[in-house]
């Protein structure tokens, strides 16, 4: 039974976006698009460049926010701002979903590369509201994105979160590296999975997933 894996779990990590909600939802498509036009006007280039940059960083350093900053050393509080200026009504409540974590015993913790006030919002969309007991954003990691293994020391001292026993569910692979590495269980949240050593379990139905370790 995949509950056995999780016995010792009473530290439940989230990341948000595409794990908390399906892809189709195309919320994070909005961002994907005001980042292009941040990066356009910041750095002075036509839009298929500043698409090729905003790509090209999230490759190199984990977010486009990250190589802006350390490529062209923009302040990142107005980036953040200006890119999630969005319209969250895509976004639909999932009961299934909310009744699956208020069930799951121990701490829940949402854990994004976005900020603490965009998840709040999305939490809200999906009528999640009050069902995590601490929300981090990439301001609690100095601004360091997930996968850096001193982004996730940083967010897991803060919450004084032992990773021995904790649990991180991801849709990215490249983000449950250092999870693994420090201990916690790691599970993989996409419609389709592709095999990693760092992986240990895979789902395309977070709140049947979850359903089965209570």
């Amino acid at each position: 039974m995949v509950k056995a894996y999780f016995e010792h779990v009473d530290v439940w990590v989230f990341d948000l976006d595409h794990t908390l909600y399906p892809p189709e939802s195309a919320l994070f498509s909005q961002i994907e698009e005001l980042m292009r036009h941040y990066v356009a006007k910041t750095l002075s280039v036509d839009l298929d460049e500043a698409d090729r940059l905003r790509d090209h960083y999230w490759r190199l350093y984990g977010t486009t926010l990250a190589g802006l900053m350390a490529e062209h050393q923009i302040d990142p509080d107005p980036f953040l701002d200006a890119v999630h200026r969005i319209d969250f009504s895509v976004l639909r409540p999932d009961p299934a979903l909310a009744t699956a974590l208020r069930a799951l015993p121990g701490r829940k913790v949402v854990y994004t590369n976005g900020t603490r006030p965009y998840a709040n919002d999305v939490l809200t969309a999906l009528g999640l509201t009050g069902l995590f007991d601490a929300v981090y954003g990439v301001e609690h990691a100095n601004y360091r994105p997930k996968p850096e293994q001193a982004a996730f020391e940083a967010v897991f001292a803060l919450d004084d979160l032992p990773p021995e026993r904790g649990a991180f569910f991801e849709d990215s692979p490249r983000n449950l590296t250092v999870p693994h590495a420090m201990g916690m269980r790691t599970v993989l949240v996409a419609p389709e999975g592709e095999y990693h050593d760092h992986i240990h379990h895979h789902t395309d139905d977070l709140a049947a997933f979850l359903s089965q370790l209570v």
